[in-house]
C-alpha cells in the first residue's frame, strides 16, 4: 500500500474496581489526544460482561468522542449484531455517519463474549450464524433495498432506511475474522472490508492472514464483487508499547500486564487467544518471543510492522490494541513515539528526509571547504575596499 494508516481498537480492557466515570472520560480524552498526534482511526467495543470491557454500546461512544474531534474516524470495534435488530443497527450507523460528517465506521461481529450471549439465551454457534444473516439485512437495508426477512431474533416487513448515508456511496464497513474463514467470507460475499482482530493475537491468525485475503477474493468474484473490495479497506490489529529503551519499556509495562494476561486466561473465553506467562517477565517475554506485539523500540515496533505487511501482502490499516498494560502517562508516551518513529516509515515520511540527510552528509567535507573559502574571499574584499590591502 502507497499510505498504511493508523489507529487504535479500544476493547477497552480495563482492570475492574476502578472508577467507570473516569475510565469512560479518560478515553475519550484519550482519542483527542491521538487525533492531535495524527491518528486516523480510533475504534470502540461493545461488551456487556466480564467488567474489563466496559462499553455497551460503541455507538454512544463515537457520538460522545465525535463532539470532541473533528477529523480523526470512529468505528464500531464491533457492534454485536448478533445481539441486535438489523434494522435499527443500520439506522443508527446512518444517524452516526451524519453526526460525525463522515467520519462513522461500521464493524460488525458475532459478539465475543460468551457471557454475553448467554444473557440473551443465544449459543455460541447461534451468534455465528446470526452474523451471517443480519450481515445480509443490514447491507441490503445499507444498499437502498426494502426488507422483509425473519431471524431467530426478530423480524422485519417491509423495512427501509429512511435516511440516505452522508457519505458517498457509503462510510466503510467490515466484518470482524479471528482464525476462522468466515469473516473473510462475509466480506468478499458482500463487498466490505476484513477487520483482523487476533492478526497476531494467534498463530493461526498471523497464518492465515495471506489466506484470509485470498478467500475474500473468491467470493468477492463468486458475487460479483471483485472491483468492490479493495485492501486499503484491510485493517489488522495487534498490541505495541515502545519507549526510549527497551528496558523502559519493560518497567512501564509491569504496571498492568499481569491483569492482561489473567483477563484472557482466566475470565474471558477467547480459547483463539492462547497467550502464556505465569509471572510478567514471562509475560513480556512471551509477547516478543511469540510474535504477538512488541514491548520495546520504536526500532522493534517497525521491524512487527513490516513482518505484518509482509505476511499479509499488504492492507490498509494497522490499528494498535488497547491493553492497560502501562499507566496512562507512559501508554501516551508510547503513542507518541509510534507516531514520531514508526508511522513515518509507512507513510512515505520517513525516506526523503533521510536520504537528504545522507545527500548532505556525503557532499559536507567538499561543503565545508567551499565555505571556507568563501569566507576568506569576502573578507579580503571587505578589507580591500577598507584600503587595507
Amino acid at each position: 500500500m502507497s499510505r498504511l494508516k493508523f489507529g487504535t481498537f479500544l476493547a477497552p480492557i480495563h482492570e475492574p474496581g476502578q472508577n467507570p466515570t473516569l475510565l469512560l472520560q479518560r478515553d475519550l480524552e484519550f482519542v483527542q489526544y491521538l487525533e492531535q498526534l495524527g491518528y486516523d482511526e480510533a475504534w470502540f467495543g461493545e461488551h456487556h460482561s466480564a467488567g474489563a470491557e466496559i462499553y455497551a454500546s460503541p455507538e454512544i461512544m463515537i457520538a460522545a468522542a465525535g463532539e470532541r474531534t473533528s477529523r480523526i474516524k470512529l468505528g464500531t470495534g464491533v457492534t454485536s449484531v448478533s445481539y441486535h435488530n438489523p434494522l435499527w443497527a443500520a439506522e443508527r450507523m446512518i444517524m452516526l455517519d451524519h453526526l460525525t460528517r463522515g467520519r462513522a465506521l461500521f464493524g460488525l461481529g458475532p459478539g465475543s463474549l460468551p457471557t454475553d450471549a448467554a444473557m440473551l439465551g443465544l449459543s455460541q454457534i447461534d451468534t455465528r450464524e446470526l452474523l451471517a444473516e443480519n450481515t445480509d439485512i443490514i447491507m441490503r437495508l445499507l444498499r437502498g433495498e426494502t426488507v422483509t426477512a425473519k431471524t431467530r431474533t426478530h423480524e422485519l416487513f417491509d423495512a427501509k432506511i429512511q435516511m440516505a448515508p452522508y457519505s458517498d456511496p457509503l462510510f466503510d464497513v467490515v466484518v470482524a475474522a479471528i482464525a476462522s474463514p468466515t469473516g473473510a467470507r462475509l466480506a468478499g460475499k458482500y463487498g466490505i472490508g476484513l477487520l483482523s482482530i487476533a492478526a497476531t493475537l494467534t498463530a493461526d491468525g498471523f497464518s492465515a492472514l495471506q489466506h484470509h485475503w485470498g478467500l475474500l477474493e473468491e467470493f468477492a468474484a463468486q458475487s460479483g464483487r471483485s472491483d468492490e473490495v479493495d485492501r486499503s479497506t484491510w485493517r489488522l490489529v495487534g498490541p505495541f508499547h515502545i519507549a526510549e529503551t527497551k528496558e523502559q519499556a519493560y518497567r512501564d509495562v509491569e504496571h498492568g500486564i499481569e491483569y492482561w494476561f489473567n483477563y484472557l486466561q482466566h475470565v474471558a473465553a477467547f480459547p483463539q487467544m492462547d497467550v502464556r506467562g505465569t509471572n510478567k517477565h514471562e509475560m513480556i517475554d512471551f509477547i516478543n518471543t511469540s510474535g504477538i506485539g512488541v514491548i520495546g523500540t520504536a526500532e522493534e515496533a517497525r521491524a512487527q510492522v513490516q513482518r505484518l505487511v509482509d505476511q499479509s501482502g499488504g492492507f490498509g490499516t494497522l490499528l494498535i490494541q488497547g491493553h492497560d498494560w502501562a499507566n496512562p502517562q507512559a501508554t501516551r508516551r508510547s503513542y507518541e513515539l509510534f507516531a514520531q518513529d514508526v508511522m513515518p516509515y509507512f507513510q512515505g515520511q520517513a525516506q526523503p528526509m533521510i536520504d537528504a540527510a545522507a545527500r548532505a552528509q556525503a557532499v559536507r567535507e567538499g561543503q565545508a571547504a567551499e565555505h571556507v573559502k568563501a569566507v576568506e574571499h569576502m573578507t579580503k574584499k571587505y578589507e580591500a575596499e577598507l584600503g587595507r590591502v
